[in-house]
């Protein structure tokens, strides 16, 4: 087995499925580019009899039937390639009949790589599979199937929640997740890129600890040369993924990019019924699809406003990328008549939009790491619910307006009330800064009318200096090392 970095609970599950005495179904799914086929051909490929079949985006049943042979050949080192199968059905016996050869003390894994594009319209693959599995597959202790996708939404309802023939068949399943900044910390020492945690965390607001993308960094480069590189150079990876990427899964693309931009324009995120009157696709069936295809592909994630119903909560981007291309590479695209300077994004590094779209990015990142955050707090098990919180005040009323980043509800009678600051150096807190702070606390005690003990906590870089100032406002501070926790 090749090295594999992190992933320490998927390789547990894993080695669960080769240390099984009876078959194992596998689901794995996650966006494109996290690592999916890496983990499994680099686990599964010394452990036994190994069968790989890779989907080809976007082809006829034919197209992908013809990968059939070689995969086969690869597999059970056969003397002769076969032609291939004409049908699914034709497919999976050829499998089961060697199979059966197999002694049952050596494991047999099939690997089925992007399942959505191998299970092409009126093709059957799903029937032929369902039918294989419980005649026979399902019998051999000692086989293990894997079935993989980057379509979240379709593995979802096709695969996990089946209701036909694979319903209650699963044995196991995996989200594969992008790296945490922990774990893209550990990616880039096994590349020998030495960088310091504040420059891994502003590759990350570019990457999202996307694998292949991580893949793509040379060492010797700083965090801005390494973006200028990836993202605004002729040949740079991300210049041209974002349309491709998407296109890949979905088979509307346009509809679901048009949400992004949307979102895109607003800093903190929209309502449903906003997206409806921004985008003029109407409420229903429809467009819950596309949300729901959106966040449970990693692309949006939904926030909760405080001691609101549902509907008061805001959709928001989530992903590093989509963020990234939408407010810097588009932009920059746009303008190709133009030729773009190799210090590009070091002349934009530092501007007042830089820091606007660092501060949404590294709040992102706040999100996506929350749970270090309420580790590195020591309320992991008062912690109830995330959320955020605004107040706008109604025309002649004397209350001030307020807004607070993050909210993390607790079940001992607290609240931690959290600003997030993202800066390139300790963060100063003045008299005026500090006002601010006590006030938000108030109104918000003041609106919510909550009895619950208020704890102002302060998310930066560096941390904060812990001045007079600081004193007098803040009670908790978490800095970007905790961020880094395992």
């Amino acid at each position: 087995m090749g090295e594999i970095i992190g992933r320490k609970e998927e390789i547990k599950k894993l080695q669960d499925l080769i240390n099984s005495t009876q078959a194992e179904l596998l689901a794995i799914y996650g966006r494109r580019r996290v690592g999916k086929t890496y983990l499994i051909s680099e686990f599964f490929k010394d452990k036994g009899v190994y069968f790989e079949l890779n989907g080809i985006p976007k082809g006829k049943m034919s197209d992908q039937l013809r990968r059939f042979p070689m995969a086969f050949h690869e597999a059970f080192l056969s003397p002769e390639i076969l032609p291939y199968p004409k049908d699914w059905t034709e497919a999976f016996s050829l499998l089961i009949k060697k199979l059966k050869k197999i002694p049952e003390k050596r494991k047999v894994i099939f690997f089925f790589d992007e399942l959505p594009w191998l299970a092409t319209p009126r093709s059957d693959l799903l029937i032929s599979l369902e039918h294989a599995w419980n005649r026979y597959l399902s019998r051999r202790k000692n086989f293990i199937m894997i079935l993989c996708g980057s379509a979240a939404s379709w593995m979802i309802n096709k695969i996990i929640n089946n209701k036909a023939g694979l319903y209650g068949r699963l044995t196991e399943k995996i989200q594969l997740q992008p790296f945490s900044l922990s774990e893209t910390e550990d990616y880039l020492k096994a590349k020998n890129i030495q960088l310091d945690r504040k420059q891994i965390v502003e590759i990350y607001m570019v990457t999202g600890g996307t694998a292949k993308y991580l893949n793509h960094i040379k060492k010797g480069l700083s965090s801005s040369q390494i973006i200028q590189s990836l993202c605004f150079s002729p040949q740079g990876f991300l210049a041209t993924e974002y349309k491709l990427l998407f296109q890949s899964l979905f088979d509307n693309a346009k509809i679901h990019t048009d949400i992004l931009e949307t979102l895109s324009e607003s800093k903190h995120g929209l309502t449903l019924v906003e997206i409806i009157k921004k985008t003029n696709i109407s409420s229903g069936g429809r467009l819950s699809n596309i949300l729901n295809e959106l966040e449970s592909s990693g692309f949006i994630q939904f926030i909760p406003f405080y001691n609101k119903r549902k509907k008061e909560g805001h959709y928001r981007i989530i992903d590093e990328y989509s963020l990234f291309y939408l407010a810097w590479i588009r932009q920059a695209l746009f303008n190709q008549n133009r030729p773009i300077s190799n210090n590009y994004w070091l002349n934009l590094h530092r501007s007042p939009k830089f820091l606007n779209w660092a501060g949404y990015a590294f709040e992102n990142i706040c999100l996506k790491h929350i749970n270090r955050i309420i580790e590195a707090l020591k309320i992991s098990i008062v912690s109830k619910s995330v959320a955020y919180w605004a107040y706008r005040p109604r025309k002649k009323e004397k209350t001030s307006g307020a807004q607070i980043d993050l909210i993390i509800d607790r079940s001992d009678n607290c609240i931690n009330l959290c600003e997030i600051k993202f800066s390139d150096s300790k963060f100063v807190i003045k008299k005026d800064y500090a006002e601010k702070m006590n006030q938000k606390r108030e109104v918000f005690r003041s609106i919510t009318e909550t009895r619950k003990t208020l704890f102002n906590t302060i998310i930066t870089s560096y941390g904060a200096i812990e001045n007079a100032a600081y004193h007098s406002c803040i009670d908790q501070q978490v800095d970007i090392n905790s961020l880094f926790m395992f």
